[in-house]
């Protein structure tokens, strides 16, 4: 991790800003989500999600993309299915990846959480790299903000559960909070 004119970002990402953060209010990070993403829809590769946390997605590629193109939003961080990190926003800004949101009794969780996008969709497995990726990931940022402890890592569905259901059904909890406690 490394900090510059105190941005948090991770050395082994690959960066890529969005425009999509603010500041955060004057709460401590201890949350940590987890979705899913997929652009077109259960299609993997390419860079339309890049495209899509930059702002820069075209309504006329995909059908679609013109129903999200008008969105704003962002998440910290991104696994693409080979394991690669890419990063869009510091650690320490508030990224727009939560939306509508409530984590024991506080809402808007974008305010104290950093979010983490997998290329996935609910229905089909993750990829073991991914697994691994986000598990080391994961330790660094538990390393760096020491509130954030297993019980308060989640799902997009935890925390928004009438709106969304990522990471899916697919996402084996069980596997990853094992590959968590075995480093």
């Amino acid at each position: 991790m490394t900090q510059t004119l105190d941005d948090i970002w991770l050395t082994q990402a690959r960066i890529v800003k969005s425009p999509n953060f603010n500041e955060r209010p004057d709460q401590q990070v201890n949350l940590l989500v987890i979705h899913n993403i997929s652009l077109p829809p259960n299609q993997f590769g390419g860079t339309y999600v890049e495209q899509f946390f930059t702002n820069q997605l075209s309504p006329d590629e995909h059908p679609y993309f013109a129903e999200i193109t008008h969105l704003e939003v962002s998440a910290h961080l991104f696994i693409r299915r080979n394991g690669e990190l890419i990063q869009f926003v510091p650690l320490n800004k508030r990224a727009w990846h939560a939306g509508r949101s409530c984590h024991q009794n506080r809402e808007n969780c974008n305010d104290f959480s950093i979010g983490i996008e997998l290329e996935g969709a609910d229905h089909l497995p993750y990829t073991e790299e991914q697994y691994q990726q986000l598990v080391a990931v994961t330790q660094q940022i538990q390393h760096h903000y020491p509130m954030i402890t297993d019980e308060q890592v989640v799902g997009h569905c935890h925390i928004a559960p009438e709106r969304k259901t990522d990471p899916g059904d697919s996402f084996n909890w069980a596997y990853y909070f094992k590959q968590l406690t075995q480093r």
